[in-house]
């Protein structure tokens, strides 16, 4: 036999031994107590209150009620009804008074006294045009407001679902935690008795500490996006914030059957739209009073007048005095200024609402069915996850973990079947967050203004 063969015979048994003399070197540390699972305190319910906690509904309502931008806007509409009730206002008429005197010309001791009145008349449909495209104004104010807030809504409703997937994912590590301690404290047990060696003892305590890490950052992603809410919803930074409901039982107003009835919801209900909408006959109005105004002004006035006069006759001098009451209209006359600018000006802003109108519903028609279309694909993903993919991992898990107890497969096996259903978990708590999210948007794409608190 040579030296090769020899050492070929000899390594396996060599390698034997120091395993041996490793394991028996570690085993002390290895065999340390395990933290019991009350140590892996669950903290969701910090964050999660069923009866008392904010649902999407209250903190939308929070946010419409507290946000300084919503506040200010809504002045806007205030100052449209002001100068809507200014436009019922009649033009103020004119008082005009003269004295012609002689005297401070030094030329005698002749006067005119003239007194007078006049008073603007609207014609050619001018009062009329004026308060059509004021209310008008009102109107597009409103809902200008409205796009505000549904955008508001809108921003309120995206963090809220990335705030229900991070609560998701923090449930799910409590989940993995729980399991790998309980599954840690009995493979303890069997490295106690000698029946597993340390190595599996110490390849689960890996994962616990792997799983410890996952789930602080699931609950740093959970504290930083709730603190975006707060923001949001006018929420003091220091007051808890707990909510009411998570990704399983989340709810949102009802879905149309088909993307085509949310179309046709959203062409008539999106404030954008109707903005366009009311901008198209705000421009139709504005051209229409712009025509009025080209129009002659006409105003109608009286005059009363009083002259006295001192004439030098022959026997002696004498006095006259003269009175007089006239009346008349006057006219002005266009000759130069016929208002072309503001015809010209209302002309292209009508077309520029038409093009807008046009657009905001395209723009709408595409939001709704990419939005349905990822909800139907999330919602295909929820389907398959929990009734197949998560159920079947646990399934696989129980049975491995069974199998490994009589000692037939590795700890490894076990492991990488966790993993595995971490993952799928995981999958689910992202698909869930999609459904919701493409849910939020599809309503909101709608102008659906029950998600507004404040909304007809």
């Amino acid at each position: 036999m040579n030296i090769r063969s020899i050492g070929a015979a000899i390594a396996p048994a060599a390698l034997l031994s120091i395993c041996a003399a490793l394991s028996h070197a570690q085993a002390p540390r290895l065999l340390t107590a395990v933290p019991p699972t009350a140590e892996a305190e669950k903290v969701t319910t910090q964050y999660l209150d069923p009866q008392r906690g904010a649902t999407a509904e209250a903190l939308v309502k929070g946010a419409l009620e507290s946000n300084p931008g919503i506040r200010a806007a809504r002045l806007e509409i205030d100052k449209a009804r002001a100068r809507l009730a200014g436009a019922h206002l009649r033009p103020n008429p004119f008082f005009e008074f003269e004295q012609d005197s002689a005297w401070l010309a030094g030329d005698g001791s002749d006067s005119i006294t003239s007194l007078g009145v006049s008073l603007p008349i609207e014609v050619f449909g001018q009062r009329s045009a004026r308060i059509g495209a004021a209310r008008l104004a009102v109107e597009a104010s409103e809902a200008a407001v409205k796009e505000q807030e549904l955008a508001l809504a809108a921003e309120v409703l995206s963090v809220y679902s990335e705030t229900l997937g991070a609560l998701q994912e923090l449930q799910s590590a409590d989940e993995s935690l729980d399991l790998d301690l309980d599954t840690t404290r009995f493979v303890q047990i069997r490295v106690n008795e000698g029946e597993t060696p340390p190595l599996d003892l110490n390849l689960l305590r890996v994962e616990v500490t792997r799983h410890r890490s996952r789930r602080s950052l699931a609950e740093g992603r959970l504290r930083s996006l709730l603190s975006r809410l707060k923001l949001l919803c006018g929420i003091p930074h220091n007051e808890p914030l707990r909510l009411a409901e998570d990704l399983s039982a989340a709810s949102l107003p009802e879905l149309p059957a088909d993307p085509e009835a949310a179309v046709a919801i959203g062409i008539r209900e999106r404030p954008d739209i109707l903005l366009a909408r009311l901008s198209a006959e705000a421009a139709e109005a504005g051209l229409r009073l712009a025509r009025a105004e080209s129009r002659p002004d006409v105003r109608a006035y009286a005059k009363y007048r009083s002259g006295s006069s001192t004439y030098d006759a022959p026997s002696a001098p004498f006095s006259q005095t003269d009175r007089s009451i006239a009346v008349g209209l006057t006219f002005e006359l266009p000759f130069f200024d016929r208002g072309q600018r503001e015809i010209g000006e209302a002309e292209v802003v009508i077309r520029q609402a038409s093009l807008l109108l046009e657009y905001r519903e395209q723009t709408a028609r595409a939001e709704i069915a990419a939005a349905f279309e990822e909800y139907l694909a999330a919602s295909r993903a929820v389907s398959e996850l929990e009734s197949s993919a998560v159920p079947g991992s646990e399934v696989n898990i129980e049975t491995i973990r069974r199998v490994y107890e009589i000692g037939e497969v590795r700890v490894t096996d076990l492991i990488s079947e966790r993993r595995r259903l971490v993952e799928t978990k995981r999958e689910l708590a992202e698909a869930l967050s999609r459904r919701y999210r493409a849910h939020a948007r599809i309503i909101t794409a709608m102008g659906n203004r029950r998600m507004l608190s404040n909304g007809d």
